[in-house]
């Protein structure tokens, strides 16, 4: 028998966006463990907005497992909350997001990297120079002295996690890194993207700098954060056709407020039309075009209205599975002929 650490992560009560919760127990087994013989565990809801002090049982029901690289026999188990009696707790939006394996999304993770209340990079006094080489850039001028170190670390933990971690870039704002997390199944991707926050979370501890998930931390000229999500299906990967994308994007703005609703808080600060947005109150969408609300790639039309569609507008801070569970909602709104 060899004793594994089981780190049981999930998502608190905050609002409108919660934050990752865990803590770590101590299991025996034969051989590595897998899903299906993980228990149910429980917390205290009172102290993470979940439940008050006199009936503050939770329970949590392990839904993704993923190998810990940074702990010796160890995993990472993502979680579900329940009330006592198994059923959903009203916090878990997981439960709300239908599991369709028909479904493809990838998302695209903006983030800051702060250290002493500035990005990392930023001088102690004022500003850096204006965006522009920060993107995709190199040197220590444009990047600092530990970012990359924490960003080429943390797509190690992810792969080593068996997380579908796609790539990773520099943005366009100083101290601004992006990594993208793909998934075939509603839940796959999302379950991912958690996983992957905490452990940049985390692997921020050891470093003394801090994760700012918001996705307007610097006002005036410096991009925002967001977390485009694209997103595919069946009958848009094999079918399409122009009428149908048409009917598609006419459900998509009529359920415009339902999307924002979950797209992150304060995104009026980030969607202005500026900066690679559109306004907040219009929905448009177009062709290679980053300021629109959705934009198809570049081959898209020529394909045969066929492939994927990038929604531009949650942002960083956004719950990955009331992103799933909106888009989900709206596309299966539209009758496919």
């Amino acid at each position: 028998m060899a004793k594994f650490k089981l780190e049981y992560l999930w998502l608190d009560g905050r609002e409108p966006i919660p934050e990752l919760r865990g803590k770590t127990t101590i299991k025996e087994y034969d051989s590595t463990p897998t899903l299906a013989e993980l228990p149910l565990w429980g917390f205290d809801g009172s102290s993470t907005m979940q439940a008050e002090g006199h009936s503050s049982d939770c329970v949590l029901k392990p839904v993704a497992l993923y190998p810990d690289a940074a702990r010796t026999n160890a995993f990472l188990v993502m979680c579900e909350v329940l009330m006592p009696d198994k059923t959903p707790h009203p916090t878990n939006k997981r439960a709300t997001a239908p599991d369709d394996a028909d479904f493809w999304f990838g998302f695209e993770q903006e983030y800051f990297l702060y250290k002493d209340g500035k990005p990392l990079g930023f001088p102690k006094d004022g500003f850096p120079g204006p965006q522009g080489p920060y993107y995709c850039g190199a040197g220590y001028k444009y990047m600092g002295s530990i970012a990359r170190q924490i960003v080429e670390e943390h797509l190690d933990l992810c792969l080593a996690a068996g997380i579908n971690h796609e790539g990773i870039n520099a943005e366009v704002a100083k101290g601004q890194w992006e990594f993208q997390i793909f998934g075939k199944g509603s839940h796959k991707a999302a379950d991912d993207m958690w996983v992957a926050r905490y452990l940049m979370m985390r692997l921020c501890e050891k470093y003394e700098v801090d994760v700012i998930w918001h996705c307007k931390p610097i006002r005036g000229d410096w991009n925002g954060s967001g977390m485009h999500t694209n997103f595919s299906f069946g009958h848009l990967r094999d079918v399409g056709g122009k009428e149908y994308f048409e009917k598609l994007m006419a459900a998509f703005k009529d359920s415009r407020e339902d999307h924002i609703a979950v797209y992150g808080p304060d995104n009026h600060l980030r969607l202005t039309g500026l900066h690679e947005t559109a306004p907040i109150t219009e929905f448009r969408y177009g062709l290679s075009d980053r300021g629109a609300s959705i934009r198809m790639p570049v081959n898209f039309i020529r394909d045969g209205y066929k492939g994927y569609l990038e929604d531009r507008r949650p942002n960083s801070e956004a719950d990955p599975y009331q992103i799933v569970a909106q888009v989900v909602k709206t596309v299966n709104s539209v009758e496919k002929k």
